[in-house]
């Protein structure tokens, strides 16, 4: 029997990619693991693997295509022994689609089962009962649930039990749009975690009466600047942000970081920016309690502090992590930054190295910035934004006026994890790793 090859979901943000290469053609064989494809997501180039043994029947898209929705069949491999010139590609309307207008249409002509007259006619569409012949289950004969990346991420974020999600995908699978129904379902949701994140985004319409239309070129938007646009407007929007803000002083560090660069080994160059990280980390392990995500099921503390950090690539921003940066020395921290970020730029990370991290540092001191506040990157609980350092009249312990290198940082909280007190206590001990830097050897 033929098998599809869909559109994978290679990251827990991604609802559609381009399929930038085939590296596999028509009447080719391919065995579990051989890489057939490099498909382009909002944030890199990943390379697909072959998961089955057969060959090559049908390529349904094209190299180039842009827009290809997650679990959009691709290719048909026939298997071992089965004439693939035979094989029939499927009818476009059984092409899985992630969209909630895409359900079956059986299902929307299907009378709505009786509910209370405040509940939503569309709530009980997407939810059919036993007697209304319901959808696969997508619980499997060994009990795994089957879903797709995406589907359990929204899941996960938003609390959901998928075990009494019906699934609208193949063979039962749930998917995207199932999760986000199961949202809507409880009565009177309106706004809130409940609602999509899409309705949070009002399409802005360009009007002749504004701007005449000979005045601009319109750039259509990329798959990162899309995603970036919707991950930060409901942050924005959904997570009450609050900045705390204080003044560090360098002169010791940028001593510390001449002497450690000095001692090092060839090859290695300890930043400015390196030194942060680990001293941000180093705090994190020393107020727990900033350590933290926001989840509906409760308040989520990490044992380890996974710093992102904000890398300025072309049409968009990343953000690759270091796990486990507390345990790390300033030299490894260095090497695994500029790995990180070179191949970043490259647009060649793997899901697994930008995702993940518990808290964010964003520095444009290096733009002559002098401070600045950012959005919170969820599920993070709190963000770091770090201004330039600057020669600055300071008041020193004897009363003297003295110059000094002087940089700002400014702290943005999730009200929901992090208090005033805990964001205080925090930017406290991150100033003391930062002004006596020999502490985060101890």
């Amino acid at each position: 029997m033929a098998i599809n090859i869909t559109m994978p979901a290679l990251s827990p943000t991604m609802e559609e990619g381009t399929l930038a290469k085939w590296l596999v053609k028509e009447g080719d064989t391919v065995s579990s693991g051989d890489i057939i494809a490099e498909i382009e997501t909002d944030k890199a180039t990943m390379e697909v693997e072959a998961v089955d043994e057969g060959t090559i029947a049908k390529i349904l898209i094209e190299a180039g295509a842009e827009g290809v929705k997650v679990n959009e069949v691709i290719a048909i491999l026939a298997e071992e022994g089965e004439d693939a010139s035979s094989v029939k590609a499927p009818a476009k309307q059984d092409a899985p689609k992630d969209k909630a207008e895409a359900a079956p249409k059986s299902e929307e002509t299907k009378p709505a089962p009786k509910t209370e007259a405040s509940a939503p006619a569309k709530q009980a569409d997407s939810a059919p009962t036993p007697s209304k012949s319901p959808l696969p289950s997508a619980n499997s004969s060994d009990g795994r649930i089957k879903a797709s990346p995406l589907a359990r991420r929204i899941a996960e974020m938003k609390g959901l039990d998928l075990s009494g999600l019906k699934g609208t995908g193949p063979r039962g699978r749930i998917i995207k749009r199932d999760v986000e129904n199961a949202k809507a379902a409880p009565a009177g949701a309106s706004m809130g975690a409940a609602a999509q994140p899409e309705g949070l985004i009002l399409p802005q319409i360009l009007d002749d009466r504004v701007y005449a239309p000979d005045t601009y070129e319109l750039v259509p938007l990329d798959g990162m600047r899309k995603t970036v646009a919707k991950r930060l407007t409901t942050s924005f929007m959904q997570v009450p942000h609050f900045p705390l803000n204080i003044d560090l002083e360098l002169d010791h560090l940028l001593a510390s970081r001449a002497a450690i660069n000095a001692a090092a080994r060839e090859g290695v160059k300890v930043s400015v920016n390196d030194m942060l990280i680990k001293a941000a980390a180093m705090a994190l392990m020393d107020e727990p309690d900033c350590n933290a995500s926001y989840t509906d099921k409760g308040i989520a503390y990490h044992k380890h502090a996974n710093v992102s950090v904000a890398v300025a690539i072309d049409d968009g921003l990343i953000t690759p992590v270091i796990f486990d940066a507390e345990t790390k020395g300033l030299a490894e921290i260095s090497e695994e930054m500029k790995d990180l970020a070179g191949r970043a730029r490259e647009r060649k990370l793997k899901p697994q190295e930008y995702s993940g991290g518990t808290f964010s540092i964003s520095n444009l001191g290096m733009f002559g910035i002098k401070s600045f506040a950012s959005i919170i990157n969820p599920p993070e609980g709190m963000i770091l934004s770090v201004g330039a350092g600057e020669k600055r009249a300071v008041v020193d312990a004897k009363g003297n006026i003295a110059a000094r290198t002087v940089m700002t940082v400014t702290l943005t909280c999730d009200h929901r994890v992090v208090g005033g007190a805990e964001g205080a206590k925090w930017l406290q001990a991150f100033k003391r790793y930062v002004e006596t830097p020999e502490a985060m050897l101890l």
